[in-house]
This record gives structure tokens, sequence and C-alpha cells, in this order.
């Protein structure tokens, strides 16, 4: 089992309702096929960097999850057939960014924050 990080970007005309939705579609979807959900984060309504299918807007959600090496393919596979999600990017995540995230979510302050403070 190897651990991923997916960042997928939505149409902004979802309403609430619908966005919670695919979210609880794509999770069930990673656990179907043995994955396991580390963390989820809907970032929400954001201003793109530039126009996606002329859209200027769109919801970001950010999922960590464990699955095994080749269910990325079935993944991409359901992105890409549904209309609603504008991009999407599945990132390999390492022991230290495990660590990294965790600590993160849990308040404990890194080296590089204890730098800048």
């Amino acid at each position: 089992m190897n651990n991923y990080e997916l960042m997928a970007i939505f149409t902004p005309v979802l309403s609430d309702d619908d966005f919670k939705a695919i979210q609880k579609k794509y999770t069930d979807f990673v656990e179907a096929n043995g994955g396991t959900i580390t963390y989820t984060n809907p970032w929400g309504l954001k201003s793109l960097a530039y126009p996606i299918q002329k859209k200027t807007t769109a919801l970001y959600w950010v999922l960590e999850y464990s699955a095994p090496s080749d269910f990325n393919e079935k993944f991409k596979i359901q992105f890409l057939r549904d209309d609603q999600v504008l991009r999407h990017m599945i990132t390999v995540l390492d022991k230290y960014a495990v660590e990294y995230n965790a600590k993160k979510r849990s308040g404990v302050k890194t080296d590089t924050e204890k730098v800048e403070a």
C-alpha cells in the first residue's frame, strides 16, 4: 500500500450537497478498491490562477489515502469520465511527507516554523 494525495478541482456550479455527494462518491470508490482514507479536506470555492473552461472559480478538495499501486489508473479513469471535474492531480507521498502532514494536522510545529517564529 502506497500513500497518495489527491488535489481535485470541481466545477463551481455544484451545490453544497452535490459537492459533499461527489466527495463521498470518490472516498467510497477508494475504499471499495481496497484503499483507506487518511484525511479529507474540502477547501471550498477558490479563485483559479487562470480560467479553465471559461470558469474563474472552482471547488477544491484534497484527499490523502493509501491504496495499492495499480489503483491509481482506475481512479484517473473515473476522474476523466466525470464532467464535474475540471482538473485533478495525484501525488505519491513518501514517509517524510506523510509524517509532515500528520504533524501539521495535529498542530505540532515543524523545524522550519520554529526558525521563522
